[in-house]
């Protein structure tokens, strides 16, 4: 885990570090991303797409902050944070965070889980964090620290 920035939030009366709180959610949307694969090696396939939601959610997060120059809120609607962080978005692309949104919830809920659970095959699976991670790479190069 990222040493510097479990404590994001700045003394009163200092200016905030854009640079190092964007850093901050980019290194946990990265670092989601590998748990999200770890899961679903270990056949954990619902949990896997919930971290994929994660890794999504932080990056906008990363993109928010740097668009903003303030902290992100505390949201996890995926449509609803690229729009604050004005993202230009397709309709597929919009389409697929209101999807990966919806990860969040039926992971998360117990009345959502086991239809959930039932959902996500190996195959199901593997297409999502697919997606995921083609939105994840086309959010990540429009950070200027995009190393792609």
């Amino acid at each position: 885990m990222n040493s510097a920035c479990h404590q994001i939030d700045p003394p009163e009366n200092t200016q905030l570090d854009i640079k190092q709180i964007t850093q901050y959610w980019e290194v946990e949307a990265q670092e989601a991303l590998q748990v999200a694969d770890h899961l679903f090696e270990k056949q954990d396939f619902s949990y896997a797409l919930f971290f994929g939601h994660l890794a999504i959610e932080k990056l906008l997060k990363a993109l928010y902050v740097h668009q903003h120059r303030t902290h992100a809120p505390l949201l996890h609607n995926l449509h609803r944070l690229a729009t604050l962080a004005q993202i230009e978005l397709t309709t597929p692309r919009s389409d697929a965070l209101i999807l990966i949104t919806s990860f969040n919830i039926q992971a998360r809920y117990p009345d959502e889980q086991r239809t959930f659970r039932a959902k996500c095959t190996r195959e199901y699976t593997e297409q999502q964090l697919k997606t995921i991670k083609e939105i994840f790479i086309w959010l990540k190069s429009q950070l200027p620290s995009a190393t792609v």
